[in-house]
């Protein structure tokens, strides 16, 4: 009888070792899951954009977290708001382009410095009868002119949705590639020499009756404009560049701007912040890390956009939804052979190693 119950404990012993042992296998094969999706997730989101983005994100890139309001009814037509990674835009159906983009620029945003790749996309989110297509871009003699710089962009994420048309209009290849180009180097000089917080809201400009249009009826702006503002600071103040080769610029104050195009840039601010101008940098080498922007004059003529009451501000917030594009949608960034290879590999080790942890 004795050997009997020995060998019913051995039995016993047995199972419970191979009960332990199932469980650490259940076990780590759970955690192993938990590590590979996490693991994933963080690799993944370095190639394929619409990642992370939610409603917060995008009220963050206006300043306190109210967007520009188009005061003109005309402007409201066929108008789409758009929440990207890292900027926003007002997409206008009508002229096929931005009617006004926003970005929160920071020091430790423009810290993150991303190699540029080009990939110029048609918006899905858009309506195609509203779409502006690559094709209307094709032998124009204009350039596909970013309003929210792929420069600004601190991810890959963002950086691909800079090249939305829904980010383009179609600019003059001198205004872009010199006067607009020194623009938006000036802006973050502003943020990185200086280490102040900017709101930015950019946009094209559309007067006269007769306007340029190219492709299948993208308007051609007769100028571009960027106005900024530099809250701890109260800095404020806009460029506006005529759509030429002219290489012109002016700097202008906020109501000015406001009183051509219909719109309440920033809605945040009174009127008498908004007159005041300040003597902006028109290139990146005018800003000085320990000098500070000068003001320039109060303007007393220009008529100001109208106030926005808090009810039409709460009901545009409400249209700034995270995108809602799938990733099966779009063409998406490509990831070679090579880098897919690397990938699985770091994977399997790293799984492995997670594996024989939880089994020790």
């Amino acid at each position: 009888m004795a050997r009997k119950k020995r060998r019913n404990r051995s039995t016993s012993l047995g199972k419970d070792f191979l009960n332990n042992s199932v469980v650490k296998v259940v076990l780590g094969l759970v955690a192993t899951g938990s590590f590979a999706i996490a693991f994933g997730q963080e690799k993944i989101t370095q190639f394929i954009p619409f990642v992370g983005s939610n409603s917060s994100e995008c009220l963050k890139q206006f300043y306190r977290d109210e967007p520009p309001f188009l005061v003109k009814d005309s402007l409201q037509k066929n108008s789409y708001p758009l929440c990207f990674n890292g900027f926003n835009v007002m997409y206008s159906g009508v002229s096929k382009t931005p009617l006004w983009t926003a970005e929160y620029l920071s020091p430790e945003r423009l810290s993150q410095k991303i190699k540029r790749e080009d990939n110029f996309h048609e918006e899905t989110r858009v309506s195609q009868s509203h779409r502006a297509l690559l094709s209307d871009y094709k032998a124009s003699g204009y350039d596909r002119g970013h309003m929210s710089p792929n420069a600004d962009m601190p991810d890959k994420a963002s950086q691909y949705d800079s090249f939305s048309l829904a980010n383009m209009v179609p600019q003059a290849p001198k205004n872009n590639q010199q006067v607009w180009r020194e623009l938006e180097e000036a802006t973050r000089a502003i943020v990185t020499k200086q280490k102040k917080d900017v709101y930015v809201v950019t946009g094209p400009v559309f007067s006269g009756k007769k306007l340029k249009t190219i492709g299948n009826g993208v308007i051609v702006p007769t100028a571009v404009y960027k106005a900024i503002y530099l809250p701890k600071e109260g800095i404020i103040g806009a460029y506006y560049a005529p759509n030429d080769n002219s290489l012109k610029v002016n700097v202008m104050s906020v109501c000015a701007l406001e009183e051509q195009l219909g719109i309440n840039l920033f809605p945040q601010l009174t009127e008498e912040q908004k007159r005041n101008t300040y003597k902006l940098p028109l290139t990146a080498n005018q800003v000085k890390a320990n000098s500070k922007i000068e003001y320039s004059h109060w303007d007393a003529e220009s008529q100001c956009a109208p106030n926005v009451s808090s009810d039409q501000l709460q009901a545009l917030q409400k249209k700034f939804q995270p995108q809602k594009n799938s990733t099966s949608s779009v063409d998406l960034p490509q990831v070679d052979q090579q880098t897919q290879d690397a990938l699985v590999k770091q994977l399997v080790e790293a799984l492995l190693q997670y594996l024989l942890q939880i089994l020790k």
